[in-house]
């Protein structure tokens, strides 16, 4: 087995526990849910664009630019890009595509806990 596949439930286990963190912060009224659903709606933008992008390299045609799959993900579709990422086996082995990927969803979940813990504040 090669290591994209036996990753892929990895990918799909940390999607699906972000997203649960995401619920548990929503109950408890610690995050609004435009937000929840902006990370949907963001990942499976996200999702369709890696996927995109691998059927353009397999069949030869235009790609998508690794910036415009950065900035998706660096917005919120990390979660999204994560998983299309092993499940088409596309970008997970160019080292500094995967570099920048791991930094896009350090710098996301970071501005996420800020928003969580000071955001509030803010707006009172």
């Amino acid at each position: 087995m090669t290591p994209g596949v036996r990753r892929r439930p990895l990918a799909v286990a940390a999607a699906a526990l972000f997203f649960a963190l995401l619920v548990v912060l929503l109950v408890r009224g610690e995050l609004p849910l435009v937000v929840l659903i902006a990370y949907g709606l963001l990942s499976g933008v996200g999702f369709a664009m890696y996927r995109a992008d691998k059927s353009a390299a397999t069949q030869g045609r235009r790609r998508t630019p690794e910036a415009r799959l950065h900035t998706i993900d660096v917005l919120g579709g990390w979660p999204g890009g994560l998983v299309a990422r092993h499940l088409f086996r596309h970008k997970t082995v160019k080292q500094p595509f995967r570099t920048i990927f791991w930094c896009t969803v350090i710098a996301n979940c970071a501005a996420l806990a800020w928003f969580v813990t000071a955001a509030p504040a803010l707006l009172t």
